[in-house]
């Protein structure tokens, strides 16, 4: 069961409480599941019942008590533990690695778009730094995959920067629209300002036409605050377009990045290294299956496989790391998980091939499936970060 579905399966939950008469609220239109967090156990966690404990007008954990059941009496979900004020923490049943590997395989790139963004237009008022510049473009594509369209505006250090407000407009007060970049679309113009007072109207002498439908626009989205991550303390173009990129990426918008020549060396100490050296190797393990005539096929892993539960876990949280990353404006949330995608592969990569005399089993495809899964995350990963990611390193 992948995150989708599971999504659908804790709402079809909720309807059934509301059916039979538990709950007294509005079912709502998504639930969030994602990897436990600390103190959560299972392979989900959903705060389903936290949000819907004032509609309610109940404790969450009561809420969680009546969904409880009928949760657990789901199709694929083995059991649900309570944890916290109400997090709703779910063990699948088996086949849930196969059924995210199958999700991952079929949808390649796409895998972890969603629509939170759908129609809305996200400005990104950025000053002239090359920091802001990197970030904002890596926004533009971050955003695109949920659905929303960038638009990226420079602050002029003469003009006065207006007070964040909800926009009426595609674009912001006071920004340069001459140096507006639009994913996706042409830049708007402000209309000029009047100089004149409109002349009055003469008297109508028959019923006014109606105003023709006007064309749809995308809604602005209201998080119009500047985004202004902390400058580098000096050009990072001297380590290339790979390296220069995640040094600026990898780090908080609120932390000064690290300019240095550790972002160019090739060991384990080196995240950079690790995420593209991981994706690497999952394009080598299939290279080297094929030799053996073996070929990935999804299917389950056990649980005592090394770094097996992690990198499906990783896996798995992707989608939400991209919805949070574009909410936030928060490339970094994307640089780090493919960090921790990279170790968990990294851990887990010894167990795909046969060793020694052993045949290619179902375990050896299946294993080698779910690594070539978590080589497309990381691709697609880097991919929307700027930065390339070679099949031999």
């Amino acid at each position: 069961m992948t995150p989708v579905e599971l999504s659908r399966t804790v709402l079809r939950a909720v309807r059934r409480a509301v059916d039979e008469g538990e709950l007294s609220v509005v079912v709502p239109v998504r639930a969030v599941v994602t990897p436990p967090g600390p103190g959560g156990c299972g392979d989900y966690a959903t705060n389903i019942a936290l949000q819907l404990a004032r509609p309610a007008g109940r404790p969450a954990q009561q809420v969680a008590e009546i969904l409880r059941p009928h949760l657990t009496r789901s199709e694929g979900v083995a059991d649900v533990e309570i944890t916290g004020p109400g997090f709703l923490n779910i063990r699948l049943g088996g086949g849930a690695g196969a059924s995210l590997v199958r999700e991952i395989r079929r949808q390649r790139d796409a895998y972890g778009h969603g629509d939170v963004l759908a129609g809305q237009i996200v400005p990104l008022r950025i000053p002239y730094d090359i920091r802001a510049e990197v970030v904002a473009d890596t926004l533009v594509r971050i955003v695109a995959t949920q659905g929303g369209r960038a638009e990226v505006h420079h602050i002029h250090p003469s003009r006065a920067e207006p007070a964040a407000t909800e926009f009426s407009r595609a674009e912001p007060a006071g920004t340069d629209l001459s140096q507006a970049k639009t994913a996706g679309a042409e830049p708007s113009h402000a209309e000029p300002p009047r100089t004149e007072a409109p002349h009055a109207e003469p008297p109508r002498t028959k019923a006014p036409q109606a105003d023709p439908p006007r064309p749809h626009r995308p809604r602005p989205h209201p998080r119009t605050a500047a985004l202004r991550p902390t400058p580098a303390p000096e050009d990072p173009t001297p380590l290339g377009p790979d390296a220069a990129r995640w040094a600026l990426l990898h780090p908080a918008s609120h932390d000064r990045p690290r300019i240095s020549a550790d972002h160019l060396v090739q060991r384990e100490s080196n995240p950079l290294f690790r995420v593209r050296y991981a994706h690497a190797r999952t394009r080598a393990l299939t290279r080297n299956a094929a030799a053996l005539g073996c070929t990935g096929d999804p299917g389950d892993v056990p649980e005592d496989v090394p770094g097996g539960d992690e990198l499906v876990g990783a896996l798995a949280g992707y989608p939400a790391v991209l919805t949070q990353a574009a909410l936030h404006r928060a490339p970094d949330r994307l640089a780090r998980h493919l960090v921790t995608t990279a170790d968990a592969l990294l851990a887990f990569q010894h167990t795909v091939l046969p060793l020694g005399d052993e045949k290619p089993s179902a375990a050896h495809r299946a294993r080698l499936a779910l690594a070539e899964a978590a080589g497309t995350v990381l691709a697609g990963g880097l991919s929307l970060l700027g930065i390339s990611a070679p099949d031999y390193l």
